[in-house]
C-alpha cells in the first residue's frame, strides 16, 4: 500500500541503534538478503553479519553494520536484536562510542 509505514526498533546488546517508522527495511537474514515492507507476513529469522538498511517515511536511509542476532515481524512492527551494531550514516548519534 503506497505511503504506509511500519514501526521499527533496531537494538544492539548494549544500546538502541534506531527506532522509528519505516517504508522498508533490508536485513542480512541467514537465508540471504531479505526485504521487509509494511504489512509483511509474520516472520522470525536469524540475522547474520552484514548491513541493515531502513528507509524512513521521509525517504532517508539509515544503515547499520551488524553481527549475529534475530528479526521478528508481527502486527506491522519489526524488531531487530543484534549482538553488535554500528551506524554507517553521517548522523553522529548513530556511531559507536
Amino acid at each position: 500500500m503506497a505511503g504506509s509505514t511500519m514501526k521499527v526498533n533496531i537494538v544492539a546488546s548494549d544500546r538502541p541503534l534506531w527506532a522509528g517508522d519505516a517504508k522498508s527495511v533490508s536485513i542480512p537474514a541467514s537465508e540471504g538478503g531479505m526485504g521487509i515492507l509494511p504489512d509483511h507476513e509474520p516472520l522470525l529469522t536469524v540475522i547474520e553479519k552484514g548491513t541493515i538498511s531502513a528507509v524512513d517515511e521521509d525517504g532517508e536511509r539509515h544503515s547499520f553494520e551488524v553481527t549475529d542476532g534475530f528479526a521478528s515481524f508481527d502486527s506491522n512492527s519489526l524488531t531487530v536484536a543484534v549482538e553488535t551494531g554500528v551506524g554507517t550514516d553521517k548522523d553522529p548519534t548513530q556511531t559507536a562510542d
